[in-house]
């Protein structure tokens, strides 16, 4: 038996601290630590990574403070707009679904897409509807749909029409949630989940759904879970670019991530971070914004949780 760990995120650029109250930042980290909770109990059980990884992103997406699920971004049209993708580092199988209009659990029909087998990615009303027809709970748009989210989409297109939207905070362009876990048996897992960005164009793709991208696990080396503007995580291929200078430069964890997404991504001036979790249990969480959403559990069940520099410890209870 082996040692275990589980990271997740809840999306880089988080707010500035001024622009919650108290009470909303806590809630926040109340969901992150629930998130935590959640994946820790299948795997302390022994459990297998990728049920660990699903279970903390479900979570995250039944929260209204992350941009997953309920409370996920609006297109240009006010339309949400759902991906999501998960991947099993012990068989490299991988399910994802893109721009899914009506899928409570995005991870879930991802999860479905893998059992599958027959493809890797489904889109559209085809997402929707390979979830209702498995029996997965289907919502109407208005479920989706937060307060927060209609105010960050007319800030959006209010920095569009001033022509400033290159200097819109993190918080009001984008954000997704993520996990990666290492069972007991010594397999990794990834997964992601994300409403897009604010006032995205309709049909756009980001990287969340991208096997290898912004989801990426293989046993032996890590599980990568990224969070950022997409279009740069795709160019990149992120998650296995972290995995690539492992496996054949021989960089650990932290030094790999720290390189993709501190060095990589600066020439770019966009906002990135991602979890990423090795063979031997070494979580690593860089990002370049002001801070991200983000938390972690040790085998031994001591829980940490943090949204800028200050980490939290959490009870285990």
């Amino acid at each position: 038996m082996t040692k275990f760990a589980l990271a997740i995120h809840g999306g880089c650029g988080v707010m500035a601290k001024l622009d919650l109250s108290e009470a909303e930042w806590i809630a926040a980290r109340r969901d992150l630590g629930r998130a935590l909770k959640a994946g820790y109990a299948v795997l302390k059980r022994g459990g297998n990574a990728i049920d660990a990884v699903q279970a903390a992103v479900v979570v995250m997406e039944d929260s209204p403070h992350f941009n997953a699920g309920h409370g996920a971004a609006l297109n240009e049209n006010a339309i949400h707009e759902l991906d999501a993708s998960i991947m099993d580092g012990k068989t490299l199988a991988a399910g994802a679904i893109c721009a899914s209009r009506r899928i409570r659990n995005p991870v879930l029909a991802a999860r479905a897409v893998l059992e599958h087998g027959d493809m890797v990615m489904l889109a559209g009303p085809a997402a929707d509807r390979f979830a209702e027809a498995r029996g997965l709970a289907v919502e109407e748009q208005a479920y989706f749909t937060t307060e927060r989210r209609k105010q960050s989409l007319a800030a959006m297109k209010a920095h569009v029409a001033a022509g400033t939207q290159l200097a819109a905070s993190e918080s009001e362009k984008h954000g997704t949630v993520g996990a990666v876990a290492l069972d007991q048996h010594g397999h990794l897992a990834a997964a992601t989940s994300t409403g897009g960005y604010n006032n995205k164009p309709d049909g756009r793709i980001g990287d969340s759904p991208v096997i290898g991208a912004g989801t990426y696990a293989r046993d032996g080396v890590c599980a990568v879970s990224g969070t950022g503007k997409g279009e740069f995580f795709i160019r990149h291929v992120v998650g296995h670019e972290v995995a690539a200078r492992m496996a054949y430069l021989g960089e650990d964890v932290r030094t790999a991530s720290a390189k993709v997404i501190i060095e990589d991504m600066k020439p770019h001036n966009i906002g990135a971070g991602l979890v990423a979790v090795d063979a031997d249990g070494t979580v690593a969480a860089p990002y370049n914004t002001d801070g991200m959403f983000r938390g972690w559990v040790t085998e031994e069940g001591d829980f940490y949780v943090a949204s800028h520099s200050e980490v939290m410890a959490l009870t285990g209870d």
